[in-house]
């Protein structure tokens, strides 16, 4: 899943389990006990499990793509007023008229320290994730201190030298680290460790990074596509954690806030797309088992929307061909995620295909009817109705009465007909007040729903 965090951050694929490779090393070097190795793989893992909750705040901010914007500032120092001023005025407003880039660089002028908000919000965020899912106290304070500096600049609290969480640290080093790296080689990622010693790093840390800069067959592993087989193994043993069914769940309705988090705009969305799935499947007669599956494909359905930026997904206006395009990449996105873990493999496809519709117009794969199951085509359905009564950038949310003439229009054509009585039963007996009308009226289509 951390796959889905690198996403949400713009970093290349695998920057979470490289950051993990790296920090553990390093916990090597320190001789950390195994307990405490645990917490701190763990921390690794889920250090970016906050970073889809500023999302939206830097696309707003900056005018510009948020992934951009977090992959230009993981490279610079943003302790350099001077840098960080010079990168702020060349990636705000990218792309826009000059008035709009003036005015926008007049706001963000105007922010008494949008550094230290984007960062509190990512490093409060996170932490409590990893709390909900069950994590020690350890992991979760090494991830609320992520970005804390050696020299007491950092954020969010301003901590100073050992106050640090050590697995804080190490986290931070790691995560710079495995950046330059990734972009610019092992002597850059060195020196830029070097370079920070003592003001972001802890000297100690840095030295123990030096010492490992000439195993080039470690470093080399590090852009193995087996990497992930190595880093599972760096679990110590004696504290693996093994979870069951209930657990799983949490874990993802943990991702699913993730994903809601993305935008203002999908606030509680995955979760209540999941509701409306498994009502619509207890409606249709779905077994214990068939319920419990549904509804974890409903709270990860939307996982590839962690990589599509915040200027497309809260718009407020239509898209341009492009943007509509990267929209209808999501599914693809979410169907890779889904597939690389072997308890959500089994719904990993009807997650994915969301979008479709009967009559082959939707996407991304413009399926028709005979390659939608059940499954499937009860996810289409709750996905609609539950966006159609959500608020949107480009308008009001609907009542539900409203709702359902739009998706009655499509009954039969492009939604199944069977499945949208099953959900307006659903909806009536959990919602009696606000369900009675069928009448169907001039309204636009669902097709319009992304």
């Amino acid at each position: 899943m951390s796959y889905a965090l690198d996403l949400t951050e713009g970093q290349t694929p695998g920057h979470v389990l490289r950051s993990c490779a790296i920090g553990m090393r390093l916990a090597e070097g320190l001789g950390l006990g195994a307990q405490e190795r645990s917490a701190l793989y763990y921390a690794l893992l889920l250090k970016d499990a906050g970073c889809s909750n500023n999302a939206a705040r830097v696309a707003s901010l900056f005018g510009a793509d948020d992934f951009a914007v977090k992959r230009t500032f993981k490279l610079i120092d943003w302790q350099d007023r001077v840098r960080l001023a010079m990168t702020a005025v060349g990636i705000v407003g990218r792309g826009r008229a000059i008035g709009t880039r003036l005015a926008l660089l007049l706001n963000l002028a105007r922010q008494p320290d949008p550094t230290r908000e984007r960062i509190e919000i990512r490093c409060h965020r996170g932490a409590g994730i990893a709390r909900r899912m069950g994590f020690p106290d350890p992991t979760a304070d090494a991830i609320q201190s992520l970005d804390e500096h050696w020299n007491g600049s950092g954020h969010p609290a301003g901590l100073r030298g050992d106050a640090i969480p050590q697995m804080a640290r190490i986290c931070s080093l790691a995560q710079t680290v495995e950046v330059f790296h990734a972009s610019q080689g092992v002597e850059a990622a060195i020196d830029i460790a070097r370079h920070r010693r003592g003001t972001w790093f802890d000297p100690r840390l840095v030295g123990l990074l030096c010492d490992i800069r000439g195993d080039w067959a470690w470093w080399e592993e590090l852009a193995t596509p087996g990497l992930i087989d190595a880093v599972v193994a760096l679990e110590p043993a004696a504290h693996e954690r093994t979870i069951g069914m209930d657990e799983l769940d949490v874990v993802a309705q943990a991702f699913g806030e993730i994903i809601d988090a993305k935008s203002p705009y999908t606030f509680q969305h995955s979760a209540n797309v999941a509701s409306y799935a498994a009502g619509i499947a207890a409606q249709a007669g779905m077994n214990p088992d068939g319920l419990r599956s549904i509804r974890r494909a409903g709270l990860l359905h939307d996982i590839g929307k962690l990589g599509v930026s915040n200027l497309i997904l809260d718009k407020n206006g239509p898209l341009t061909p492009d943007e509509r395009r990267a929209v209808e990449q999501h599914p693809v996105y979410t169907h890779e995620i889904l597939m690389r873990v072997d308890a959500f493999r089994p719904f990993a496809r009807t997650a994915a295909l969301h979008h479709e519709r009967l009559d082959g117009t939707g996407y991304p794969w413009r399926l028709h009817a005979h390659a939608l199951d059940r499954e499937a085509r009860i996810l289409a359905v709750a996905d609609v109705y539950e966006a159609l009564t959500a608020e949107r950038p480009y308008r009001a949310a609907m009542e539900p009465a409203r709702a359902f003439d739009i998706i009655a229009r499509d009954a039969g054509s492009r939604l199944d007909a069977q499945l949208v009585e099953a959900l307006h039963a659903h909806v009536a007996d959990t919602q009696p007040r606000v369900s009675s009308s069928r009448t169907v009226t001039a309204a636009p289509s669902s097709a319009a729903v992304l």
